[in-house]
């Protein structure tokens, strides 16, 4: 059976259309994305921006009317951060059944977070070492520890990129004293998670979807590397320290100018390599890997299993 799945996130809204044999085998038809920025100026109020709001109704359609070019039998609507911790984000949910007649799951922090690992697990094999998954959003981050077989522990915080932004206001560039400000901030709000890796030996971080992956696509740009990006990509530290150095110096009108960075994150890729950057320096975490696999392949996860019906 042909399924489409929606992922509404707060920056972009994201679209897989699978063909799914429940206990068997998969195949990916088509993984696209659209830039929404359905945060953009109204998340100190707790609030989906009037032009966000009709911006992420209009992009929804559009990836539905994508999805129905593929025949799709069964369609499964998720929404993340922005949606959640917004006062009108019913309106939005009540606002897609209106005009498309799909319901909109609205996930919490931790069920996104069992997705996500999921859609790890669907990527990468032999997860036997305790490992650090995060995924770094628009509105929020979710951190797993997980085994091969099991979540130890996670967790979803408010510390996405566009949700940084907005507290922090930052210069053009940042300054010295804007990124230290960001790292005590980080420090303080990630007390929960500094206790939990003091009780597991993780060497390892798997990074999750748009922040990761731009990253990837900079350093494979720089090696005029031209081949496509796989679902998996493994980071060696020298070139990430050498870019993370870059970034955090630059202008937005230079951030514009290097060759794999997409437009929709020159604002923030800069707090997401500094947020990275400190996790792994806090807990000495040596190597990092990038997972194009994370929510929308969890819920695909589960239709596979039969978790979910098609």
């Amino acid at each position: 059976m042909i399924a489409a799945i929606i992922d509404c996130g707060t920056n972009t809204f994201n679209l897989l259309v699978a063909d799914v044999h429940v206990n068997g085998d998969y195949k990916i038809m088509l993984n696209t994305k659209k830039s929404v920025k359905l945060g953009e100026g109204g998340m100190p109020d707790n609030k989906i921006a009037k032009k966000p709001f009709e911006r992420g109704i209009k992009t929804f359609i559009e990836l539905l009317k994508i999805a129905r070019t593929y025949k799709v039998e069964s369609i499964h609507a998720f929404a993340t951060s922005a949606v959640r911790s917004s006062l009108n984000g019913p309106d939005f949910v009540k606002k897609i059944l209106e005009k498309t007649g799909i319901i909109i799951q609205v996930l919490n922090g931790d069920t996104e977070a069992q997705y996500i690992y999921k859609g790890v697990r669907l990527a990468l094999d032999n997860l036997q070492q305790p490992i650090l998954i995060m995924d770094i959003g628009g509105g929020s981050t979710e951190f797993i520890i997980a085994s091969e077989n099991q979540v130890l522990w996670k967790r979803s915080f408010d510390l996405g990129a566009a949700r940084l932004i907005q507290q922090f206001q930052p210069s053009d560039p940042l300054t010295p004293e804007q990124e230290k400000n960001l790292k005590e901030h980080f420090r303080d709000v990630l007390m929960p998670l500094n206790t939990q890796l003091k009780k597991y030996q993780v060497d390892t971080l798997i990074g999750c979807s748009g922040s990761f992956e731009s990253l990837a696509d900079m350093i494979k740009a720089e090696k005029e590397d031209n081949l496509p990006l796989e679902n998996t990509y493994n980071f060696d530290n020298k070139d990430f320290k050498k870019l993370y150095q870059k970034l955090i110096s630059s202008t937005e009108a230079q951030r514009r100018a290097m060759p794999g960075l997409v437009e929709y994150r020159v604002d923030t890729i800069v707090f997401a390599s500094i947020f990275i950057r400190y996790v792994m320096k806090r807990h000495k975490i040596k190597n990092m890997t990038y997972s194009g696999f994370a929510l929308k392949e969890g819920v695909l996860a589960d239709l596979i299993s039969g978790k979910i019906a098609l």
